[in-house]
């Protein structure tokens, strides 16, 4: 799967991914559909970090949900 698209399907399994590294018990925050394209660099550019970056500390995964709600549509 190339990710440097942006796609739907790219960001919904970027999403997914990240839920899951990340632990998300409430997927709704997580629905691709609250997402708009125009901040696909950014879930990107987010998603390279944590697989990156592997294990996160409790305040680095509440970091990344919340840069994650920053990007989410209204």
């Amino acid at each position: 799967m190339n990710l440097e698209n942006p796609t739907r399907e790219n960001l919904k399994f970027m999403l997914d991914e990240l839920a899951d590294q990340l632990g998300v018990v409430n997927r709704e925050v997580m629905d691709a559909a609250d997402y708009d394209l125009d901040k696909y660099a950014d879930i990107k550019f987010m998603y390279d970090m944590i697989k990156q970056k592997g294990q996160l500390s409790p305040s680095e995964t509440q970091a990344f949900i919340d840069e994650l709600r920053s990007v989410r549509k209204s």
